[in-house]
């Protein structure tokens, strides 16, 4: 017998450099499940919410709601790898393939509960499953499937469904004198309306002094994402676009413990910051290529980017969908409906003026030129989806104008948020490889135009 011992085991480098203080906040929303579980086990009333910048949310937090968000949860569907028995469970129910990935699964997820498994959460859902909702909230921003999705699932279940509506404009007629004093008007009154249901429906009235304390505690935590972003302009740029996507849900919904969630991205400010004061990079190699993903992920294909960092590819920034704007200045506003109406409407508006002074019709285009300028991308990944016209139909025009006025090019891969089946990860990366020559060759144009990157 051999008195040899064996060699320790290295351990492997992963390829991307993940923030520590994203994993708290990753908790916090696992934990809003468990909460939302166990109060539609006491008989709580419980909601289920599309994204609705903020207008709904507060309020529902203000009364005391235990809040879950479909979409949310179908990225935790696509991401386990559980998706697709809830996406041929709204086929088979005669909602089409080519629908919102996210209406798809969470139709899906219903039809399973209500109509398979005698109003239980099916056995397959992932993290215990969403608790039976008590009201439905829908919302009107920006996508098209939301007012008939949330409708829709309506007729699976003895709960009330309200829609909160936004203002849609284009740069110019959203920028004409005096409309946004009238669209505040309009969001307060909506606001309004919504808070006298929710009182009706829970028979208590609404906690005006929470309500404010709320959106005072949102609004910093939107100043300290702002600020975390920013620090991403650096080289080599300290956070990667899976910690971004990762840690969104408390900013981006407000989902979980509010007080908790300033506390982990003030966390992770701090972390950032001592990354960019010791030149950290957010992947474990050399920082070759700084990349910008428009618009929503693969949530099925997260591991991918893994390869792509080995490549070099740092993700420094992504979605712009579900990056809030800094916040505006508030503080002159005392009425809480007034302020909340002003913050969610800032998410719409607040680049209309820059796009109106580059002569830009779509703000998305607008969006996206000051990202890549700002942040010296050197490409951007286009990921269009059939099944989100919402996210997808600007692409070309950002695309079009990117090339056009700052030379930095795109490379266009077709997918789905969720359908895992539509997504070719081997095609990919071997187009990525090919568009490095391109990424190269447009460096050297822009420096012959005098752009710094």
């Amino acid at each position: 017998m051999s008195d040899s011992v064996a060699p320790a085991k290295t351990e492997q480098k992963r390829a991307i450099n993940r923030l520590k203080s994203m994993y708290p906040l990753r908790n916090l929303v696992a934990q809003d499940y468990i909460n939302t579980l166990q109060a539609s086990n006491e008989g709580k009333p419980t909601v289920w919410a599309m994204l609705n910048y903020w207008e709904g949310d507060l309020p529902l937090k203000a009364m005391g709601l235990n809040i879950v968000y479909p979409e949310n949860y179908s990225t935790l569907m696509a991401s386990s790898g559980t998706a697709e028995p809830f996406l041929d469970a709204s086929d088979s129910d005669g909602f089409p393939t080519h629908m919102c990935g996210y209406g798809r699964s969470t139709i899906g997820y219903s039809f399973r509960m209500m109509k398979q498994n005698d109003g239980k959460i099916p056995p397959e859902a992932p993290m215990g499953g969403m608790a039976k909702p008590t009201l439905l909230l829908g919302s009107g921003i920006i996508c098209d499937a939301r007012f008939k999705w949330f409708q829709a699932l309506s007729r699976y279940f003895d709960a009330p469904e309200w829609c909160l509506e936004m203002p849609m404009m284009g740069t110019f007629e959203g920028t004409e004198p005096d409309l946004e004093e009238y669209q505040v008007k309009f969001l307060v009154r909506e606001l309004r309306d919504f808070i006298a249901f929710l009182e009706k429906l829970l028979g208590k009235k609404m906690d005006w002094a929470k309500l404010e304390e709320l959106i005072e505690v949102g609004i910093k935590i939107h100043e300290t994402c702002w600020q975390i972003h920013e620090l991403r302009k650096v080289s080599p740029c300290p956070m990667h676009s899976t910690d971004f996507w990762s840690s969104m849900p408390p900013a981006l919904f407000f989902a979980g413990d509010m007080y908790e969630a300033l506390k982990c991205y003030q966390d992770m400010l701090t972390e950032v910051q001592e990354r960019v004061k010791n030149k950290v990079a957010a992947i474990n190699y050399p920082e070759k290529y700084r990349i910008v993903f428009a618009e929503l992920p693969p949530w099925h294909s997260l591991k991918f980017f893994d390869n792509l960092a080995e490549m070099g590819w740092n993700f420094v920034y992504e979605s712009y969908g579900y990056h809030n704007p800094r916040p505006p200045d508030l503080s002159k506003v005392s009425d809480p409906v007034e302020k909340l109406a002003r913050l969610s409407r800032n998410f719409v508006f607040n680049v209309h003026p820059y796009a109106k002074a580059d002569g830009i019709e779509n703000p998305i285009v607008e969006t996206y030129l000051r990202i890549a300028k700002g942040w010296k991308a050197d490409g951007l990944f286009l990921h269009p989806l059939i099944s989100c016209r919402a996210a997808s139909a600007g692409l070309r025009s950002v695309q079009d104008q990117l090339q056009k006025r700052l030379d930095v090019p795109t490379l266009w891969v077709e997918g789905d948020i969720i359908d895992k089946r539509v997504f070719n990860p081997q095609e990919t990366l071997a187009r990525a490889e090919a568009f490095e020559q391109t990424m190269e060759h447009y460096r050297k144009v822009r420096k012959s135009r005098g752009l710094d990157w």
